[in-house]
């Protein structure tokens, strides 16, 4: 991960476009970003063209890495973080093999 940050800062820096990279500015791209992606499943859940599909989710995760740097946050630290979170809104003997949200496995307040 180390090694790939450092190619986005490299690739960044050369052109100079760490100025444009605000918190605000990419989350504006992943948003757009992402929404090139889901274009590719517009009409079909199991037709797409794989290779277009991965240059799409590329770009998401650039930006989304981009953003990690813009923020000084380390992304396997912040996605462990959530992670620990999500394990325990969704334990996993709840919630098995549904994709209810986790608000459906509340009772009274906690987990049943």
């Amino acid at each position: 991960m180390d090694e790939l940050m450092a190619y986005l800062r490299k690739f960044n820096d050369e052109r100079d476009w760490h100025k444009f990279h605000t918190p605000a500015n990419l989350a504006k791209s992943i948003v757009l970003e992402a929404n090139e992606l889901l274009e590719h499943f517009q009409f079909s859940d199991e037709v797409f063209d794989r290779e277009r599909v991965c240059e799409e989710l590329a770009d998401v995760m650039t930006y989304c890495l981009d953003m990690c740097q813009a923020l000084d946050a380390d992304p396997i630290e912040i996605i462990r973080a959530k992670m620990k979170k999500n394990e325990e809104k969704y334990p996993a003997d709840q919630c098995r093999g549904s994709s209810k949200k986790y608000t459906a496995y509340l009772k009274d307040g906690k987990t049943h």
